[in-house]
């Protein structure tokens, strides 16, 4: 079994829930009381979202890139960064690392294809659904199509609950039902299947409150790094 690395706290809420699946994923499959191998490295969160509300990305980088050092020193043969937005700097973070790290959104893409969808809708933070590093690597890397809520205070309103309330583990039943209402709306715009892309946002959303097809990037992540742990890719 491969050694997964795991760079957490972004939030420590959505972390909790990768370490759950992808050890009861390992578990499942191999049974009795196998669990997985794995190395978390767990970020103070408040400074990293100061730098990134500075616009300060490139300490951000330089943050992400001693972790996935400290999770590689401790034996994982690849890494996974528990968190969408953190992906925006990817290519300068693997660019100084030595083991592979597991893009998120190209788990995704894999699991959209798969399902012979073309179009797709995006929730997830401000800088995940106004930037472009996350939509377009999705449409020149795969050919997909990507649409975001076409209201700023819907953008805005996904953005808040995020880190005001699940980032603290707080549910409320009026948010579920405005980010339901936002899904439908982009799903009657065209889209195929909404994408969850952010790791907290299943918590709040999951597929028994919603007729539109949803796709959970956390569970998508941890599939596919127990299957390259197990030798299944």
């Amino acid at each position: 079994m491969k050694t997964i690395g795991l760079i957490g706290g972004l939030s420590w809420q959505s972390s909790l829930d990768y370490y759950r699946i992808i050890n009861q994923q390992v578990a499942e499959r191999l049974g009795g009381q196998h669990s997985a191998v794995c190395a978390m490295y767990s970020l103070d969160l408040d400074p990293i979202l100061i730098y990134r509300d500075l616009d300060e990305w490139s300490k951000n980088t330089a943050i992400m890139v001693d972790a996935v050092r400290r999770v590689e020193a401790a034996g994982a043969d690849f890494t996974l960064i528990c968190s969408n937005t953190m992906h925006k700097t990817y290519e300068e973070i693997q660019a100084q690392v030595q083991k592979p790290i597991l893009h998120i959104a190209e788990v995704l893409a894999e699991e959209i294809l798969r399902r012979g969808y073309s179009k797709v809708g995006l929730l997830g933070t401000r800088f995940t659904l106004n930037d472009e590093f996350y939509k377009k690597r999705l449409k020149e890397r795969h050919g997909i199509e990507v649409i975001v809520p076409d209201k700023e205070d819907d953008i805005q309103f996904v953005h808040d609950v995020i880190y005001n309330e699940l980032d603290y583990a707080v549910i409320k039943p009026e948010s579920r039902k405005r980010y339901l209402r936002i899904t439908e709306e982009m799903y009657e715009s065209g889209a195929e299947a909404v994408i969850l892309g952010c790791t907290e946002i299943q918590m709040l959303i999951q597929q028994e409150h919603t007729y539109v097809p949803l796709l959970d990037t956390t569970f998508l992540h941890c599939m596919a790094a127990v299957n390259i742990a197990l030798g299944e890719n």
